[in-house]
């Protein structure tokens, strides 16, 4: 009989891809260094085990407040319970990074006008804002309608066509 996790599916069906795992084990090694396909192997293994072993801490944290959902707080304090305290400072910050790159790609507008001193400021590691947030309201709207404009194009396979009319058509109706 296979082993069972929280949700009643088997083991072996939870897993991470493993063109994404090896990449980012190559991007932590030298350049010189190889990694056998079976440490690979196991190194995912480990990494399903580690999310198994913190999403059932964050449940056991969830319930023990009486909440229906976890939330990232729920998951800082269970890995404070299983003894990575160390790593909770270091994983809020790329949590908190994550926000703000998946804030910006989903709502350019938004963010255009939001962006100020106080995120330039911030620890971003290096990222370079300032020239996104002097972008005027109508810039980021015309660059999105640009990029809707390619995404367009590349789902229909062909050239890139302005779905907007044109300034003068608009004018002499």
């Amino acid at each position: 009989m296979e082993p069972m996790d929280i949700v009643g599916k088997a083991k072996e069906d939870a897993s991470l891809p493993k063109a994404t795992m090896t990449k980012i084990i190559k991007e932590m090694l030298p350049p010189d260094v190889r990694v056998a396909r079976d440490a690979q192997d196991l190194l995912i293994e480990c990494c399903v085990e580690f999310i198994n072993l913190v999403s059932s801490e964050s449940n056991e944290v969830c319930n023990k407040e009486e909440r229906r959902t976890i939330a990232p707080e729920h998951v800082l304090k269970a890995l404070g319970v299983l003894g990575f305290g160390d790593y909770i400072e270091e994983v809020y910050a790329a949590y908190e990074q994550h926000k703000l790159e998946t804030m910006w790609s989903c709502q350019p507008v938004l963010m255009s006008s939001v962006v100020g001193e106080n995120l330039q400021q911030d620890s971003l590691k290096g990222a370079k804002w300032s020239n996104r947030a002097e972008m005027t309201e109508e810039e980021a709207l015309a660059e999105q309608q640009r990029m809707f404009a390619e995404a367009r194009a590349r789902m229909n396979g062909g050239a890139i066509t302005s779905k907007q009319p044109d300034a003068d058509q608009s004018l002499e109706s």
